[in-house]
């Protein structure tokens, strides 16, 4: 038998990069390779990319700058890009980086054994094509492999939302979602490999729309099938858009049991005219009467958000809006974020705010959620949690996992194993984690 080839992938951005940079190597896996941990012990290396943050394409060339010895000690190696760089860079990056042999975007990793194949006939490989075949169709069944106790589960790709600063519509596509079906196979066959929680992934999740045996489906209507999988003991699912918020979604918090209390729900600013300008389609009071209308269902329900500061236009009164709102929903985590420029979505066109002026507003905003954050926290201490442990802590015989609030949480426990849920008593809070005993 000829020796496995080495595969690197290394893997930037979002959960849904995570999840396809799995099913890569799943991929490449039956053209003869294995995932290494090193570039250096590499055949291919396969950079997945994210074009979500300024400079993001720049960032990428560097990295690739340093693959430069390893391909000239090694002329074999192969370089791929892969991701949202690859599809808003095309060829671009290939002239630019005469080293890379391979460029694949999102919508077309499925055809990553035949690009590989070119390569190794010498030849270069670009697919940034927006294929009209559902890539899943044409991917390998998930090895049987034993895994860990979570796992992500990509059931809807694409945005038709075209908020004014996302680049998401220009290299994800058009909202797309898997039929019911094949996410309830890939769910049984993750629980057979040992995961107990999924969380299910999408651009704009709660758009979902796949296609079950009676028609298409809603994100509630997944999730109450998923809740009839013997074995999964924990539903989550990211990222959600506040206009996509249903009824019958909102009502899921409160009544199925396998839906964890924890929502990721961005508003972005608590500006009105900010949020128009951003084509949010909402105002900052509907958010909040959607929050309020979820912690009606799920009373304990831990929020997190997303904050863009600094987006062009944005003045001083603004700002304070967006404080307000923080203030008044009280946020169990949040990302906030300085507005950075992504060439070709509308807000790119914009006059920027002062950098200081941003640079500012952040750190007082960041301030605010931190404080909630840890305020949320502290309110945890005595407490009874669900724990799912995940992994071996850093002293001897202590366990890490995710409570259903998804709190980091350590605890002393030497006789729990990896994929074991033990009710824990919080004891403590850290900065980023909880720490708990047994009960």
């Amino acid at each position: 038998m000829s020796e496995a080839k080495k595969l690197f992938i290394k893997t930037y951005g979002c959960q849904m990069n995570v999840y396809d940079s799995e099913r890569m190597a799943e991929t490449l896996g039956g053209s003869g390779y294995e995932t290494v941990e090193t570039a250096d012990q590499a055949d291919m290396i396969l950079l997945n990319t994210c074009h979500i943050r300024e400079k993001a394409a720049e960032k990428i060339y560097s990295e690739l700058g340093r693959f430069k010895g390893l391909k000239a000690a090694k002329p074999d190696l192969k370089i791929g890009v892969a991701g949202c760089v690859a599809q808003a860079e095309g060829e671009e990056i290939m002239k630019r980086q005469p080293m890379v042999d391979l460029v694949v975007g999102p919508q077309s990793y499925h055809r990553l054994p035949e690009m590989e194949a070119k390569v190794t006939e010498g030849k270069k490989a670009l697919d940034t094509d927006f294929p009209e075949e559902d890539k899943f169709e044409h991917m390998p069944n998930r090895p049987k492999a034993s895994r860990g106790p979570t796992a992500f589960l990509t059931v809807q790709e694409g945005c038709d939302k075209f908020c004014a600063f996302c680049v998401v519509p220009y290299t994800r596509g058009a909202e797309v979602s898997r039929p019911v079906e094949r996410i309830l196979t890939e769910a049984r066959d993750l629980v057979e490999r040992g995961v107990k929680e999924i969380t299910l992934l999408g651009q704009n999740v709660n758009a979902y729309h796949g296609l079950g045996k009676d028609g298409p489906m809603t994100l509630d209507q997944l999730i109450w099938a998923l809740n009839d999988v013997d074995g999964l003991e924990r539903i989550r699912f990211t990222t959600s858009h506040p206009n996509d918020m249903t009824d019958a979604l909102i009502a899921a918090h409160g009544e199925c049991e396998k839906l964890m209390p924890y929502l990721h729900l961005p508003v972005q600013s608590g500006s009105d005219y900010i949020l128009k300008r951003m084509n949010r389609n909402h105002t900052a009071e509907e958010y909040i009467h959607l929050i309020e209308r979820i912690r009606a269902a799920r009373p304990d329900i831990l929020l997190s958000g997303d904050f863009i500061v600094g987006f062009p236009e944005e003045s001083d009164a603004d700002f304070e809006d967006t404080m307000s709102l923080v203030r008044e929903v009280n946020y169990g985590q949040a990302y906030s974020f300085k507005y950075s420029s992504r060439p070709g979505t509308p807000a790119a066109e914009r006059a920027l705010v002062d950098a200081a002026v941003a640079d500012e507003r952040l750190q007082r905003l960041q301030a605010l959620l931190s404080e909630q954050q840890y305020a949320v926290q502290d309110s945890m201490v005595g407490r009874e949690v669900s724990v799912l442990f995940e992994r071996e802590g850093r002293l001897e015989g202590q366990m890490v996992g995710k409570s259903e609030y998804l709190h980091a949480v350590h605890v002393t426990a030497p006789n729990t194993a990896r994929g074991d849920i033990r009710k824990v008593r919080i004891v403590n809070t850290e900065r980023n984690s909880l720490g708990g005993e047994l009960i």
